[in-house]
This record gives C-alpha cells, sequence and structure tokens, in this order.
C-alpha cells in the first residue's frame, strides 16, 4: 500500500474522518482497507473486531507516525505555527521535546523542515527565537526556506545565527523556484554562487510552474547584473520582460511576429534546461510564437504590444511531423499553468484575461489542431495524452487533469462560436 503524506497544513478533522471511514470500510471487508490493516497496524484484530483505536493507528502509521497521538501532535504543532502562537508552541516543546529535532510533518521527504524551519517558512521570528534558544540547531535549512519564502529579514537574522555559511550553488534554487526576488537579491549579497550550465538557478526561474511576471523579470536582471550571460534570443527578451529587446528584435527580423520558437530555443540548453517535460506549462510551447508564450507566462503587457505591432491572435504553432501542432493562442488561454494555481489555490475573481484580449482582437475559436501533453512528475500523471483534431473549447472539456482547464475561458470560447 502507498505511504500517505501530510499536506502543509493538516487538519485534524479530516483526519478523524478518514480513520471512521477507514474503520467502516474495515468492517465491511473492503479489500484495500483491509490490506492496509495487515500492512501498517502492528498486531491487525480481526475485521470484524476491530475498533476506532486500530483505524487510527493504521492511519497513523500510514502517515509514517508511530501512534494516533503523534499525528494529533503534528496537526497541533502545524496549526500553533500557522498561528504564531508561541505559548501553544512552547506548550507543546516542553511535553514533547522529541519534537524540536522531527520533521513537523512527520513524513521523511518533507522539505518544510522540524519546527524552526517550518516555523522559517512562515516568516515567525519569535517562536524561531524561543525554538533556538530550546536548542532547534537547524539554522542553515530554516534560513534557506525562510529565502525561498521570500521572508528576508528572517533569512538574513538566521544566516546570522548561523555564523554566514557558506552558501553552495544550489542556494539559489529555492528563490527561483517561488519567484522570491527579495529571497535572490539577499542570497546574491550574502555571496550564493552563480553559474551556468546544469543547476544554474536560471533554468529553475524559466521552468518553474510559479508565474509572478515582474518577480522573474527581476530575477533574471539580478542575474544578468550578476554576470551570467542570457542568450540574446526573442523568447529570452520575452522572459526577461524586455520590449526595449523585443523591440529590437522586431527591427533585425520583421517576421518575429509568426516566427514560431523551439523548446530548446525556449529553454536554452546553455542555462541547464532539459527536456520539454521539465518545463511546467499548460499547452505545449514547444514550437509555438511568443504570444503562445505570453498567455502560458502571464505576460499580459508583451501580449498587447505584438497584437498592437500587427501580429495575428489566429497565428498558429508548427506542425511536427506526427501532425501535432497547429494550435492558436487561444487553446492556451484554455489549458495553462496561470489557470492550474487559480484552480489549485480557489482564489477568485475567477477571470480569463487572455481569452477577452484575444477574441477581441479577432481570435477565431473555432480553430482546429492536434495536440498532445505529458504532464511535469510533479503533477502526478506522466502519461502520454494526445487529442487529434480538437478546437480550442473541446481541448478543455477532454484535457485529463481539469485543474489545469479555465471554465471562464471556455465560456468566453463557447458564446464566441455559438456553443453552450
Amino acid at each position: 500500500m502507498p505511504i500517505r503524506a501530510l499536506p502543509v497544513r493538516p487538519n485534524l478533522d479530516q483526519l478523524k474522518h478518514q480513520a471512521k471511514d477507514l474503520l467502516r470500510e474495515i468492517r465491511a471487508g473492503e479489500a484495500a482497507a483491509t490490506a492496509e490493516l495487515r500492512e501498517f497496524h502492528p498486531a491487525p484484530p480481526a475485521a470484524a473486531a476491530a475498533k476506532l483505536a486500530d483505524a487510527q493507528l493504521t492511519l497513523a502509521r500510514s502517515y509514517e507516525a508511530s501512534s494516533w497521538p503523534r499525528l494529533t501532535q503534528a496537526v497541533q504543532l502545524v496549526d500553533a505555527l500557522w498561528e504564531d502562537d508561541l505559548a501553544a508552541v512552547r506548550k507543546l516543546i516542553t511535553a514533547n521535546p522529541h519534537l524540536l529535532h522531527e520533521q513537523v510533518l512527520i513524513r521523511s521527504n518533507s522539505n518544510w523542515g522540524p519546527p524552526m524551519t517550518y516555523a522559517a517558512n512562515l516568516g515567525r521570528d519569535a517562536i524561531i527565537n524561543y525554538l533556538h534558544a530550546a536548542g532547534a540547531s537547524d539554522l542553515k535549512s530554516a534560513a534557506a526556506r525562510a529565502a525561498l519564502q521570500g521572508h528576508v529579514g528572517t533569512a538574513r537574522r538566521l544566516y546570522d545565527k548561523a555564523g554566514r555559511p557558506a552558501l553552495d550553488d544550489g542556494a539559489l534554487g529555492g528563490p527561483a523556484y517561488t519567484l522570491s526576488a527579495d529571497g535572490t537579491a539577499l542570497l546574491l549579497a550574502l555571496g550564493a554562487p552563480l553559474r551556468a550550465g546544469r543547476g544554474c538557478p536560471a533554468e529553475v526561474v524559466l521552468q518553474t510552474d510559479s508565474r509572478d511576471p515582474g518577480a522573474k523579470h527581476a530575477i533574471l536582471e539580478m542575474y544578468a547584473q550578476h554576470g551570467l550571460a542570457l542568450p540574446d534570443t526573442a523568447p529570452m527578451a520575452l522572459h526577461r520582460g524586455r520590449l526595449d529587446l523585443l523591440e529590437a528584435h522586431l527591427r533585425r527580423d520583421p517576421q518575429l511576429l509568426t516566427r514560431t520558437f523551439s523548446h530548446r530555443e525556449i529553454y536554452p540548453a546553455e542555462l541547464g534546461c532539459a527536456d520539454p517535460i521539465d518545463a511546467t506549462v499548460g499547452t505545449p510551447l514547444g514550437g509555438s510564437t511568443l504570444l503562445h508564450m505570453c498567455v502560458d507566462y502571464d505576460e499580459m503587457e508583451i501580449a498587447i504590444w505584438l497584437l498592437d505591432r500587427g501580429m495575428s491572435p489566429n497565428v498558429t504553432s508548427a506542425i511536427g511531423a506526427s501532425g501535432f501542432g497547429g494550435h492558436t493562442p487561444l487553446f492556451n488561454t484554455v489549458v495553462s499553468q496561470p489557470n492550474f494555481w487559480m484552480n489549485y489555490r480557489k482564489r477568485g475573481p475567477f477571470t480569463a484575461p487572455f481569452a477577452e484580449l484575444l477574441l477581441a482582437r479577432g481570435a477565431e475559436p473555432n480553430v482546429r489542431a492536434s495536440l498532445w501533453k505529458r504532464l511535469h512528475p510533479g503533477h502526478g500523471d506522466t502519461t502520454r495524452h494526445e487529442y487529434r483534431d480538437v478546437t480550442a473549447l473541446s481541448w478543455g472539456r477532454r484535457f485529463h487533469d481539469p485543474v489545469f482547464v479555465s471554465e471562464p475561458a471556455m465560456r468566453l470560447i463557447g458564446a464566441a462560436a455559438g456553443v453552450e
């Protein structure tokens, strides 16, 4: 049976419901539940004789906790850290000093760390000071997580407490992934090394699933100011948010507004970028135009600039030897990484600004194309899914992971196409 993993902020009521559901399934003789009981319970009872305590212990061990009380301690500690409740943290640590050095989320692969590192993720300075005084020693990981989350003051104080340790080649990767410009600036000021090739933080900035155009532009400019050579290409100018560079490219290349770019042109090998699956986007970008890129990277200003200079909203991506491609930027409005974050976080207002823009500029809603998509491993399903002869609307309706799909964009496109 697979090991469960606590989310960043687990809910005790949900865990209690899970335990009750598991007990009911065990008593009903459901195969998966009884198999879980046998695997995780140290002395599994007969299904008919199982009690709630047995289900709780089984569930706790499936979360890598030693017991149900240990699982509830984890939730209580998480709640106290999120609520910045120093008194509650002190009470838990005083009664259970072993928690000071254990992963808050129990699971061994959690990067949120022990209590001090977890508190650093949230910028909880008073709690950090208490935990350090109580014997917590994870200063370096706490400082890195504070920088990753953009808590610059917290990160600086933690690095000072740690004696300003030398930063390794991977230090900039954290704030690169979260697009923390403040964290990047701090680590560069502290001497974090910046290099090209595999492991270059620019690789992370370009391929991260985070979306924050202003922060992304700022980070890439910091890298350039610290000596990292960024390719002089139109896709890189877009990544950097540099309209001045795009103007220069357009003067040199009158075909820029129809030109398509390969995956490698969008994600340069010299910056350490790898295969297409490593780039976390929705609708594929390999073989697409600058306007397609704008949609997935939330570059509204550049999209308007391109359209104002005569780029067609119906420009199509390249069609490969297997017949995949030919989609317009409207397809990207339906399936994109920004849609993922909006749906995942369940934060409104749920709008579709790029669909509105493209339709207002004359985007044709009934263009057909063929696409295939394999999601980044971080999203679980890495199966190749193929979609032949679809419109933007049917692309969204058939897409295998609805968290990437924009319902507002689909409503707009459906209305434009006369389809309900």
